[in-house]
């Protein structure tokens, strides 16, 4: 599906098999081989040390002693060196693909469920909640790691002297106490504190994105406020998070000197006694020290809980809903023909759209007319199949769209909206970018039917001028769009308000050019202007999300409920004659005060049972 709008953005997810997936447990696994590697080079080193004190008090020959004491200490720089280099890998890899499960999670989920998290939301989670995701594994690894050091020096201290060793294991309960409460109060902290994140990075972007209103209205210090409100909760979350890090470290930091002090008092009377020489107890309190640095664990603790509650928050964008697709494909006869039958949205409870019964004949023009909130963008999104309806089926060319499959759904349906999203690239490929493989000349062509051809030539490099260095004006962001819609246009084109930054000449020769096109399809155009709903083939009138009437525009002008819509009194109604009063009713007659003739203005439209050809469905 071509789409030139942000509601309409999909890309290949994980679940499509795209790229993005992740590195695999083998930049984690090397984190936790060095680290092993350095924490076993850490427990041998204090028995090493204690037998070569011992020979060389004893006048032995220490000199193997000594090299194995150096060879494990060059082996602990070196692997450390190394565990710091796999760890930044590991978090540079882990980062990457969180971010890009993430991004295609989004992109391709169903646009009304991703437009539930606010950009500012998703872009914090993207940003900083990612990055501690990624750092997450490493921080495991290392975590797993450390629990080597002290496991490792307790057993050892056990073969040294049994009675030093259940010393320090009496003291051991209490850090781990230590941990598991730093552990609980930390999650909920860091939680609150991401949410927190999340509001304020939302509501800067929505204050950046209103700038010149907030500065129009002169209310920067009221906006100022309401963007900085959730700022003391963050200090307040934060400054517990740092307490609680505080805390534990403090704790920790008392009790290990006391079982070290204690290691030591039991080890210099074990000394006294006989039972220890001085090399043994230089071991013993060396690995007294080992064992009770499992407080120290509780950084790495932190960045683990903080890394699981950013991996939940990015999970929430990679899990969004997809939209699932079947294998058929269009029949090569048709044209375009699009049925709703029995439609039904529902959201929050309440019924946003119900459209049964809507036959509109292929290669014709249809405007979906209303007033805010009738329901006329989820029309659009429904018949080109951006969401499914909660109940019924729609329809092109006698095939259900859920049936299609993502290749001839893409090829078949092209959108265009009121803000398409045209990339970075240059002019010409914001235009050719699509399913479809478009020539140098079709995108003029597309260009020039989408009136663009004339601002295009006069930047400074035409087609092939970057997009960012292109002064484009809203007006003409929005052809480019329409081109790129018109480029890779099939059997349905929806305009969702595409053409609203245009001016009336403009979007009247866009409408000529749409009716001149090689390509004849069938056109569901979004409208807010009686003109171009007069020059629509039928209109599809909305009232409170339900389908009120289809018809040509001229019959239902008739009705001051429809004149209304567009903001024309009763007064301004047609006469008898069918002259009208209002020259504002637009069709053909527009600017002269006289309706359309009959016809005029709007092909013929067949008979009910020559629109459409009973479909090859009839139910699911």
């Amino acid at each position: 599906m071509v789409t030139t709008g942000p509601r309409a953005r999909q890309v290949p997810t994980e679940r499509d098999g795209a790229d993005g997936s992740e590195p695999g447990r083998t930049p984690e696994l090397l984190v936790l081989l060095s680290s092993v590697g350095a924490a076993v080079a850490a427990v041998a080193q204090p028995f090493v040390l204690g037998r070569t004190l011992d020979l060389l008090l004893r006048d032995g020959d220490a000199g193997h002693w000594l090299t194995l004491s150096a060879a494990l200490l060059v082996g602990e720089m070196l692997l450390d060196g190394l565990t710091s280099l796999f760890t930044v890998r590991c978090n540079a890899d882990w980062t990457a693909a969180v971010r890009s499960r993430a991004f295609a999670g989004l992109l391709g989920a169903v646009p009304d469920r991703a437009r539930s998290h606010t950009p500012g939301d998703v872009g914090t989670r993207l940003t900083l909640n990612a990055a501690d995701a990624g750092g997450a594994p490493a921080a495991r690894a290392a975590l797993a790691a450390s629990l080597v050091t002290p496991v490792g020096a307790l057993a050892a201290l056990a073969v040294v002297d049994v009675w030093v060793a259940a010393c320090v294991l009496a003291g051991l309960p209490a850090l781990a106490l230590v941990l598991r409460s730093f552990a609980r109060d930390t999650g909920a902290s860091v939680a609150a504190y991401q949410r927190a994140q999340s509001q304020i990075a939302s509501r800067l972007l929505e204050a950046l994105e209103g700038a010149a209103t907030i500065a129009a209205a002169g209310t920067g210090a009221r906006e100022r406020e309401r963007v900085l409100a959730p700022l003391g909760e963050l200090a307040a979350l934060g400054r517990r998070m740092w307490a609680l890090h505080g805390r534990a470290l403090g704790r920790s930091g008392v009790l290990v000197p006391l079982l070290v002090l204690a290691a030591t008092a039991v080890g210099g009377l074990r000394l006294a006694s006989g039972a220890l020489s001085v090399g043994d107890l230089l071991a013993a309190c060396r690995y007294a020290q080992l064992t009770a640095g499992v407080g120290g664990a509780a950084s790495l603790l932190g960045a683990v809980v903080r890394g699981r509650r950013a991996r939940d928050r990015t999970l929430e964008l990679e899990r969004l809903p997809a939209l699932a697709h079947g294998t058929r494909t269009l029949p090569p006869e048709g044209r375009g023909a699009l049925e709703l039958r029995g439609v039904r949205v529902v959201r929050d409870g309440r019924q946003v759209l119900r459209a049964d019964g809507v036959r509109i004949p292929g290669g014709t023009t249809a405007a979906v007319v209303g007033r805010g909130g009738a329901g006329k963008s989820v029309l659009a999104a429904v018949a080109g199949r951006l969401i499914d309806p909660d109940e019924g089926q729609v329809l092109l060319d006698g095939v259900r769209l859920d049936r299609l499959s993502r290749e001839a759904l893409r090829t078949e349906v092209s959108y265009a909206f009121e803000r398409p999203a045209l990339g970075e690239g240059t002019v010409a490929d914001a235009v050719a970018a699509g399913p479809r493989t478009v020539s140098r000349e079709q995108v003029r062509q597309a260009a020039r039917a989408a009136g663009a051809d004339g601002f295009v030539r006069r930047l400074p490099h035409g087609y092939d001028t970057p997009l960012p260095a292109a002064p484009l004006s809203g007006g003409e962001h929005q052809r480019l769009g329409l081109a790129r819609a018109f480029a890779h246009a099939g059997r349905l084109l929806i305009m969702d308000d595409a053409t609203s930054s245009l001016d009336t000449a403009t979007e009247h020769e866009v409408d000529r050019a749409l009716r001149r096109s090689p390509r004849p399809g069938t056109r569901l155009v979004v409208a807010h202007r009686p003109s171009v709903a007069g020059r629509a083939d039928l209109v599809i009138w909305l009232e409170d999300g339900r389908v009120r009437a289809v018809a040509s525009h001229r019959d239902l002008w008739r009705e001051a409920d429809y004149r209304a819509v567009f903001g024309i009194g009763g007064a301004d109604r047609a006469d008898g004659g069918g002259n009208e009063r209002n020259d504002s009713t637009g069709g053909s007659g527009a600017g002269t005060g006289k309706a359309p003739a009959p016809g005029a203005g709007a092909a013929r439209l067949p008979e009910p049972e020559e629109r459409l050809p009973e479909p090859e469905e009839a139910r699911p």
